[in-house]
């Protein structure tokens, strides 16, 4: 009995991963319903397992559930787009004054060399994703606080999402160098500096899928 609640445990996680790909590169589509008895034949699994996969997407906020209707990939709009960003910049930046306050040489030591990885590594590269995600986690790993790191990765993974969905890296901001420099910052323990250089980098990007959804939208 346990090895069969590992074994759903492990599908349902491999699942939940697959999907949550497919909806940040935007391979299914915001608005999209989630045909549970298709993607049960495709993965040839038990619909307990799929459900368990889907409701951890819910959680993160990339897909959503209503009775009668089921799962659909969250929609975007630029209303989303602004609360998301907002909040983004106030708990991360938040996380980041706390890390800096509490954060050890171990934690400087993450944040270069998530740093190093990122600025080596080509954006057209299939790793950069990951290595972006590291940098921004790296950030503000020293913070010591569980459930304000929590709230950061559900709001990352969903800007994420339309970044990933609009922007399909073509930024034309030089995002390596504010990379650079809110890490430099960070390490260098100048607080004020480094949250204005982070609450700056988030609401740049906020500001470019703005323009870009108001853009579809005509």
């Amino acid at each position: 009995m346990a090895r069969d609640t590992t074994r759903k445990a492990t599908h349902s996680s491999r699942i939940s991963a697959e999907l949550r790909e497919q909806i940040l590169r935007g391979d299914l589509a915001p608005g999209e319903k989630i045909n549970l008895d298709r993607l049960r034949d495709a993965y040839a699994i038990s619909i307990s397992p799929l459900r368990e996969a889907v409701s951890r997407l819910v959680a993160d906020g990339l897909v959503s559930f209503e009775d009668q209707r089921g799962y659909t990939v969250t929609p975007i709009s630029t209303a989303d787009l602004a609360e998301v960003t907002q909040l983004r910049g106030e708990l991360e930046v938040m996380a980041l004054a706390a890390s800096i306050a509490e954060g050890d040489l171990d934690w400087e030591s993450r944040i270069m060399g998530a740093q190093y990885r990122l600025s080596r590594t080509p954006k057209a590269d299939t790793d950069w994703e990951t290595a972006h995600t590291e940098f921004h986690l790296a950030l503000i790993s020293g913070c010591n606080k569980p459930r304000l790191l929590q709230f950061c990765t559900v709001l990352r993974i969903q800007h994420d999402r339309y970044r990933r969905v609009l922007l399909s890296g073509a930024e034309a901001r030089r995002i390596d160098e504010e990379h650079a420099a809110i890490a430099g910052a960070a390490v260098q323990r100048e607080s004020a500096r480094a949250q204005a250089l982070l609450r700056a980098h988030i609401e740049a990007t906020g500001a470019e899928l703005r323009a870009l959804l108001q853009a579809r939208a005509v």
